[in-house]
């Protein structure tokens, strides 16, 4: 399994996965709400404006957005944002996979390197994810890795059409000493020798 920068050369193997899991993926994905009367429209963007976007954040300092590469393929995006300095040290995690893949660990994996950098590379203290209540499977995620739930924020994002409440999971770096992807190993072989 691979975490890398995502690319503009990865638009036909992103759009693929992509339309091929758009029904799966519909029910979590952030939407655009409608616009305030006189404000302007806004459109969802190209591939391509996506992606410059992304690399923009990312030069700015606010963002790292990847792509996850499993058995040599792209089977998904997983991408820190809302990264903040100062006394905070913070960003928040959000990703999505192809249901080929799903179930076999990629996601957990890819987030544990990703947390692992942003702890021990980037110097960030704090991550979080947030998830809506219905999304067993993205909870199950960080639940595998220990992620702490610290409670509801109510309609949090416009998702699906609608503004929807998400549960909020965090970890700090002093909770994963020995790093997020080595509990993440030690939890799997743990279960695989019961």
């Amino acid at each position: 399994m691979v975490l890398r920068p995502i690319k503009l050369r990865d638009q036909r193997a992103w759009r693929d996965v992509n339309r091929r899991n758009r029904e799966w993926l519909r029910p979590w994905e952030a939407t655009i709400p409608p616009p305030a009367p006189g404000a302007p429209f806004a459109q969802r963007p190209t591939y391509r404006q996506m992606v410059r976007h992304l690399r923009a954040e990312a030069n700015a300092g606010r963002m790292l957005p990847f792509v996850i590469e499993y058995q040599g393929r792209l089977v998904g995006q997983l991408t820190v944002a809302g990264i903040t300095w100062g006394s905070m040290c913070s960003g928040h995690v959000g990703y999505w996979v192809d249901r080929e893949v799903a179930g076999r660990g990629v996601m957990p994996t890819a987030v544990a390197l990703a947390v692992d950098h942003c702890f021990r590379a980037v110097g960030l203290h704090r991550m979080e994810v947030c998830i809506r209540p219905e999304n067993g499977p993205s909870r199950r995620v960080v639940e595998k890795l220990g992620f702490r739930e610290e409670g509801l924020r109510p309609r949090y994002l416009h998702i699906d059409g609608a503004w929807r409440d998400h549960l909020v999971y965090a970890l700090t770096a002093e909770e994963v000493p020995d790093g997020l992807l080595a509990r993440w190993r030690r939890a799997r072989q743990s279960h695989h020798g019961k």
